[in-house]
Parts: structure tokens; C-alpha cells; sequence
């Protein structure tokens, strides 16, 4: 009962955003401090593809389609923001483990700048290119009527996403988890209002469709950035940008690049293949592409609470290097992944047990039910070996060695995966289901590489 009790209050503790003291002392403690709330803001930042899907898929199942090949083209904006978060995370913690409170803090300054100028850019080709960007993921002539507005709002809104992404991992690489999880919490929280209001136009509101879906969620990011930037000039955090220099720094910038190009390149290799996959997914209709897009939805949701923890592994790693304790980032690793394992363990349970219960939620057309449920059952196969998998290569980016990630990335989604799948799918008539049988195989050999490089230990050599 005592250790029940002390459980509950390190949990209190840690939704409070208590300081954990990350180089030194229980190291579950630590962990439990930091990943409780990188779960929480994981969680939340999987909430609104739920959402999204959920109130979307009241309209039609070709505004279903919509969200999933605009998601599909949107992987790229993910990736770019998931490799500037992870280089700045990187930077940031082997700053503050060598106590260099102005290095971290001028690091986090040239970060923002780099994201707006990316981000600027994205908006024009979503502005001006939507109906282009639907036409390339292979959309039919009614999905493109249906969700041009939505894939417009989305793409060229995109620096909300950019900006929600590489603060909080400013945050989190300072070691204040909890600002990064209240940050979701307010986006979140606005996007679910919104989005019945903005969707079937109740009260004074317009009636907008699934393009009212990508306004919700715009004004609902846009919160979330402001309360950050709130916090970051004014809050009681480490990383204070009212203090210091602000004009550019080329020299930080290009090392930002340089640590970040990696990072992207792991989630654009991966992403992009994802792409792929749902053209391959196209070839099957409508109802299987619908069916697909809901229960990637669901996973996206169990996933990216476990990336949470792969998040705080990485911060982790990044500050005990940086305070030359390399046994301690290599420990925090293997008990961080230890955890991971046995949640997703439990996910996959739930998944293998519920999945029909847990597509119906969304839709009672019974062929895109189907289609759901096989993929959650088929893919969720393998979560035990993506819970120790994601965090293993978020230790890699942690300890600022984005390279060796990204190489395996490579082979195991483009020159495994893509080839596989269309072989299973196509080929070998097998349609959805070989897709889905691709993805596990792939993931899991992602997993088992992943594990044996990393136990090689050249990472823990990595200058930042």
C-alpha cells in the first residue's frame, strides 16, 4: 500500500511539473517524472487526429479519404518539425547537462527563426497548390471537391504544427515536461470545441464541412503556440528568451541544421513511404482507404503517448552525456524501454481484443469496419517490439547521432517495406492485408537492427 501511495503522489508530482533531478540519484524516479507528462502531451497531440476523425467521419466517407491523404501529404511538415524538435531537444539538453544556461537558451532563439522561414514557405504550396497536392496522392474527382478546403487550412497553416512541435521540444530538453504538456492541453481543449461548431455550423457558427475541422484545429494549435511563447518570455522556466542577444546566429544555425537533417530525414524517409503506402491503399477503394485512415488514426493515438516516453529517454540521454555520465544515459535507455515495452504490450491486448469495438466508434459502415479492424489486429502484431524500437532511436537522437537512425530508416521502409507491400497487395493479390503484413514485418526489423547498433555504443561518443 506504500508503494501504491508513494506512486500516486510521484504521478501528482509529475502532472504538477515537478523538477526531477535527471543526473543523479533513483532513476525510475526520474523517468517518472519526466515521461508522465511526455505521455500526457503525446497523448494530447494524438487527440486531435481522434477528434478529427471522429466528427469528420459523420459526413462521408470521401471526407474520411480527405483527412487521410492530406495527413499523408502533411507526414513531410510532421517530419520537418519532429527533426527540428529532436535537434533542438538534442542541443538543448547537452547544454543545460553542461550547465550552459545561455548556450541552450540562444539555441532554442535560432531554432524559432529557422522554423518560421520553413514554414513560411510550406504555407505558399498549401495556399496556392491544394487541389495539386490531392491530385498527386491519386484522389478522385469527389474527394478533391470535398476536401480542398480542408488540405488549404491544413497545409498552409502549417506553422502552428511547426511551432507547437519545436517549442515544446525546447521544453522538454530543458527538462520542463509539463509546460509542453499544458500547451496541448489548451490546443486541444479549443480544437474540441470548435470542431462540432465549425464542422455542422451549430448556433451562429457557418456550416463548413470537413474544412471547419482544419480551421478548429489551426485556432486550436495557435492557442497552444501562444501559451508557449507566454511561457518562454515570461514564465518561470530555464530557457528565458527575453534575456539575451536576438539577432541570428548563422554558425548555431548551420549546427541546428546539420543536427536536425538527420532527425527529418529519419521521419521524411518514414513518412514518405507512408505515402506511398496509402496510394497502394487507394487502389482498393474508397471504404478500404476510409478503414485504413480510422484505424491509423487509433494507433497514432496508442503511439504517440509511447514516443512520449521514447521523448524523455532521449532528454535523458542528452543531459547525463552532456554531465559525462554516459553509464547513466545507457541505463536510462534499457529501463526507459523496459516501461515502454510492457504499455505497448498491453495496447496490443487491447488492440487484438476490442479493434472492431474500437472502429465502430467512428463509423457503422460495416466494409470500412472490416478493413479497420484487420489492420489494427494485423499491425499491433508487433507493438512490443516498437516499444523497446522507438526508444532506442530516440536515444540516438538524444545523444545527437541522428545519422544511424536514419540509415536504417532507409532500409527498412524503402528498400523492405514499400517493396514488400506492393509484392503482398498487389502481386500476390492479397489487397489490404498484405499491406498490413508489411508494415509489422518492416517495423520489427526496424526494431531488432535498431537494438544491435545501439548496443555497440559508438553513440555515446557523439560530440553536440
Amino acid at each position: 500500500m506504500n508503494r501504491i501511495k508513494r506512486f500516486f503522489e510521484l504521478l501528482r508530482d509529475a502532472l504538477a511539473g515537478k523538477e526531477s533531478n535527471i543526473l543523479s540519484g533513483n532513476l525510475d524516479k526520474a523517468i517518472l517524472l519526466l515521461a508522465v507528462p511526455m505521455i500526457f502531451e503525446m497523448a494530447m497531440e494524438s487527440l486531435f487526429a481522434v477528434v478529427d476523425a471522429y466528427f469528420v467521419s459523420k459526413i462521408s466517407v470521401d471526407a474520411v479519404a480527405t483527412v487521410g491523404l492530406t495527413e499523408s501529404c502533411l507526414t513531410i511538415v510532421y517530419s520537418l518539425a519532429w527533426g527540428l524538435s529532436m535537434g533542438i531537444t538534442a542541443l538543448v539538453a547537452r547544454r543545460i547537462g553542461e550547465k550552459d544556461v545561455e548556450g541552450a537558451t540562444n539555441s532554442a532563439r535560432q531554432a524559432i527563426y529557422l522554423s518560421i522561414v520553413i514554414s513560411v514557405f510550406i504555407s505558399l504550396i498549401g495556399f496556392f497548390y491544394s487541389e495539386e497536392l490531392l491530385q498527386m496522392m491519386g484522389a478522385s474527382p469527389s474527394i478533391i471537391a470535398t476536401g480542398r478546403g480542408y488540405t488549404k487550412w491544413m497545409v498552409g497553416g502549417n506553422i502552428v504544427i511547426m511551432m507547437l512541435f519545436l517549442i515544446n521540444g525546447i521544453f522538454r530538453g530543458a527538462g520542463d515536461a509539463a509546460i509542453a504538456m499544458r500547451s496541448l492541453w489548451v490546443a486541444n481543449g479549443i480544437n474540441i470545441a470548435l470542431d462540432p461548431l465549425l464542422i455542422f455550423g451549430y448556433g451562429p457558427f457557418p456550416e463548413l464541412g470537413v474544412e471547419g475541422a482544419a480551421i478548429a484545429t489551426c485556432i486550436g494549435r495557435g492557442c497552444g503556440v501562444l501559451y508557449q511563447l507566454y511561457h518562454l518570455f515570461y514564465g518561470k522556466g530555464i530557457i528565458k528568451l527575453n534575456n539575451g542577444k536576438t539577432r541570428l546566429n548563422f554558425d548555431l544555425i548551420k549546427k541546428l541544421i546539420n543536427l536536425s537533417a538527420g532527425g527529418t530525414g529519419q521521419f521524411i524517409i518514414a513518412s514518405a513511404s507512408w505515402i506511398f503506402l496509402m496510394q497502394i491503399m487507394s487502389r482498393f477503394g474508397s471504404e478500404a482507404l476510409a478503414g485504413y485512415t480510422l484505424a491509423i488514426r487509433v494507433i497514432v493515438f496508442t503511439i504517440l503517448p509511447a514516443w512520449g516516453m521514447a521523448n524523455a529517454a532521449a532528454t535523458l540521454v542528452g543531459q547525463n552525456l552532456g554531465a559525462q555520465q554516459p553509464e547513466r544515459a545507457e541505463q536510462s535507455v534499457w529501463r526507459t524501454g523496459f516501461f515502454n515495452m510492457i504499455f505497448m504490450g498491453c495496447v496490443m491486448v487491447v488492440f487484438l481484443i476490442f479493434s472492431e469495438s474500437l472502429i465502430r466508434f467512428f463509423t457503422n459502415e460495416q466494409t470500412v469496419i472490416d478493413y479497420g479492424k484487420e489492420c489494427l489486429s494485423i499491425v499491433s502484431i508487433g507493438y512490443v517490439f516498437y516499444g523497446y524500437g522507438m526508444i532506442v532511436a530516440q536515444a540516438f537522437n538524444g545523444a545527437g547521432d541522428t545519422r544511424t537512425p536514419t540509415i536504417l530508416n532507409f532500409f527498412a521502409f524503402w528498400t523492405f517495406q514499400i517493396p514488400l507491400a506492393y509484392v503482398l497487395a498487389v502481386t500476390l493479390n492479397m489487397g489490404p492485408t498484405g499491406l498490413f503484413v508489411a508494415i509489422v514485418s518492416a517495423e520489427s526489423l526496424l526494431t531488432v537492427a535498431g537494438i544491435l547498433i545501439f548496443r555497440r555504443g559508438k553513440w555515446k561518443k557523439v560530440r553536440v
